[in-house]
């Protein structure tokens, strides 16, 4: 069974940063494409950042230029280093990968079939 798990979700004021890390189980398993979505109250599950193994990455609109993506270990780790963070920023946040190749990495969830349980990200303003 293939995990992901999540690590370094927190609460921080408006301004602040912090930064998120995920890590696989399985280290034989390669993830060509990783990514994070966040989820709020209320709210559906939203793509913010993803990256492919020649590094190309996508952003959504609400955290480009705040937001970096990166994996720390190719095709096997994945980091967001998130800055200047909003209240609105507040959610759930998964890191997910597939193992299909994707020349422009996708922000939709139905393209990630393999998901971290989450960790609580919490700005305060």
């Amino acid at each position: 069974q293939v995990l992901l798990e999540e690590s370094g979700g927190g609460s921080v004021q408006a301004g602040g940063s912090l930064r998120l890390s995920c890590t696989t189980s399985n280290l034989t398993v390669n993830w060509p494409v990783m990514a994070w979505f966040r989820q709020a109250p209320g709210k559906e599950r939203e793509g913010i950042a993803t990256i492919n193994s020649w590094k190309t990455t996508s952003y959504a609109d609400s955290v480009k230029g705040r937001f970096t993506i990166s994996q720390p270990i190719a095709k096997k780790t994945l980091s967001l280093q998130m800055n200047s963070l909003k209240p609105e920023d507040t959610a759930v946040y998964y890191c997910a990968a597939t193992p299909d190749y994707y020349s422009h990495p996708p922000l939709s969830p139905r393209y990630y079939g393999y998901w971290g349980q989450g960790t609580q990200v919490t700005v305060s303003s």
